[in-house]
């Protein structure tokens, strides 16, 4: 988070380097002819309208097909995107962006001011019901929350555009992190006039008009989509992949033996096979930290009676030997978890909940005591429930430890179920569901971007978890010039009531051809652009 100091004039200018648009490319490199990079996704993507997609690697596609106000360098730093800069009024609340003048969508049109008034209006209107509505909410753009929820018009939405090439953005409240948050994809920009002509099909390749550095060219559903440039982007110049290609393969195994092949440039790595792949192919086998969770969520709403018990979810927390899950199951430097937020979150600091700091045996024989004083157990009533999780191997792996561990630790029997992940995600966010597998990808390196999923009326609080305390801490943190004792009140308070088990913090693990150069390798937030990189030659 940047630091902001005492004003004595009216604005606060923030003008960003231009040293990271593209591709760069070292001189001498030798470039292959051929600038295509294939690379291996699990599962359809959740949509490519930026209002609508809530997925990681649909975004990834959308960040190509789109740009927003500001984009991000090699190392998660923000840099001009349409936006050149931005000022910052005296109170706090008041952000004016100055847009380039050459930018254009595919189609030749330019991009406007009034482009990104009409999108972030799309993104809080009800009747989109865009699944990342609450984003803007977050965001605490002027009546955001109220439109939100029906009660006043789209129009009303504190975002304006004077000219062209001026977006005007009024708060409710200060949010130190503002500037951050606007290179998520729910804040890119729209087309009204191709969204109206094609309706729900104007995502689809041929009726899609966009403004990033790629275009949609082909979409074969659950099979392979494909982008290439964007003559229009203001920035074609300097970029240098012709094409990017997504192949859906849903099994990591496969993957990998594709990879062998040189058929994908990059896939993800199977549980387990990190550490002898990095001896095979050291300059391409990649663990890298990852500003993403994963965690088990109880359904406190219309979940398992025993549920409501927090000495049962307790139990089952810490029954769950985290170490055996990272270092003997996945072995890809993923960080055993026992607070929601990652460690590698930026100017955040762990705090140390007390499970965390017992041995694992101390654990254990605190979770039988736990479960046999909820009246369940050996000499209680038997406990068993459902565990949904999103079809991958390595999805599968981590359930069947879990549950053996709950088994033979608790006597608990755990049914497991998969689902694809379009149903998965519906059958979750519609709490159709016991417990369920849980994955944070934060949308900006900010500890808030974890904790507010964990409040009431978080749009991805998928076990309906209530606590006013917690409310009342997300919000005051907001404005905040300390947040950690706030972070570290409602970590406690998690751990206290356990509505969610953390079980690891990422790491990202693949298998990257050593062809493809550019890769933001210290982005922790694993935010990458086509546009930023290139093939060299064998």
């Amino acid at each position: 988070m940047n630091t902001r100091i005492a004003l004595t004039t009216l604005f606060l200018t923030s003008a960003l380097t231009s040293s990271a648009f593209a591709a760069t490319v070292p001189d001498g490199t030798n470039l292959a002819e051929n600038q295509t990079f294939t690379y291996r996704v699990l599962d359809e993507f959740s949509s490519f309208d930026p209002q609508v997609v809530e997925d990681v690697n649909g975004a990834a596609v959308v960040r190509d097909l789109f740009e927003g106000l500001y984009n991000q360098d090699a190392d998660g730093n923000n840099v001009p995107g349409v936006a050149l800069s931005h000022t910052v009024s005296a109170d706090n609340k008041t952000y004016t962006f100055t847009l380039r003048d050459n930018a254009k969508w595919s189609d030749g049109k330019p991009v406007t001011a009034g482009d990104f008034v009409y999108a972030w209006q799309r993104a809080v209107d009800p009747k989109l019901a865009s699944p990342y509505a609450w984003y803007m909410e977050l965001m605490s753009i002027e009546n955001g929350a109220a439109i939100i929820a029906g009660e006043k018009p789209i129009t009303d939405l504190g975002v304006s555009a004077p000219d062209d090439t001026t977006l005007v953005v009024q708060l409710s409240q200060p949010l130190p992190y503002f500037d951050k948050m606007v290179s998520h994809a729910t804040t890119f920009p729209a087309p009204k006039w191709a969204i109206e002509a094609h309706g729900k099909e104007w995502t689809r390749p041929g009726n899609m008009v966009s403004n990033g550095a790629y275009v949609l060219t082909e979409h074969v559903l659950k099979e392979r989509s494909a982008r290439e440039r964007n003559n229009m982007y203001w920035d074609n110049a300097n970029t240098v992949l012709e094409k990017v290609v997504t192949l859906n393969i849903g099994d990591e195994a496969q993957g990998l033996t594709r990879w062998r092949a040189g058929e994908v440039d990059r896939t993800e790595i199977p549980a387990g096979q990190y550490p002898s792949l990095k001896e095979e192919f050291p300059a391409e086998a990649y663990a890298l930290p990852r500003l993403c969770n994963y965690y088990f969520t109880f359904n406190m709403k219309s979940g398992p009676e025993a549920f409501q018990d927090v000495r049962v979810r307790k139990a089952l927390a810490y029954a769950l030997d985290r170490n055996v899950i990272t270092d003997q199951v996945l072995q890809g430097g993923q960080f055993p978890a026992y607070t929601f937020t990652p460690a590698a979150t930026a100017n955040f600091a762990v705090p140390g909940v007390d499970y965390a700091g017992m041995s694992q045996a101390d654990r254990d024989a605190k979770a039988k005591e736990l479960l046999a004083e909820a009246g369940y157990g050996p000499d209680g009533e038997k406990l068993s429930f459902t565990y949904l999780y999103n079809t991958s191997e390595s999805h599968k792996q981590v359930a069947i430890v879990a549950s053996q561990m709950w088994k033979q630790k608790l006597g608990i029997e755990v049914e497991l179920a998969n689902q694809e992940w379009k149903v998965f995600l519906e059958t979750r966010g519609n709490q159709g569901f016991e417990m369920a597998r849980g994955a944070w990808c934060g949308d900006y390196n900010e500890a808030s971007t974890f904790l507010d999923l964990m409040t009431t009326p978080s749009g991805y609080n998928d076990g309906k978890f209530s606590n006013a305390r917690v409310d009342e801490l997300m919000v005051s943190a907001k404005s905040s010039s300390d947040t950690q004792p706030l972070y570290t009140e409602v970590e406690q308070i998690l751990a206290d009531e356990m509505p969610v088990i953390p079980v690891y913090h990422y790491s990202t693990n693949m298998m990257l051809s050593d062809a493809i150069q550019g890769w933001p390798i210290n982005n922790v937030e694993q935010n990458w652009y086509s546009k930023d990189l290139y093939r060299v030659a064998d």
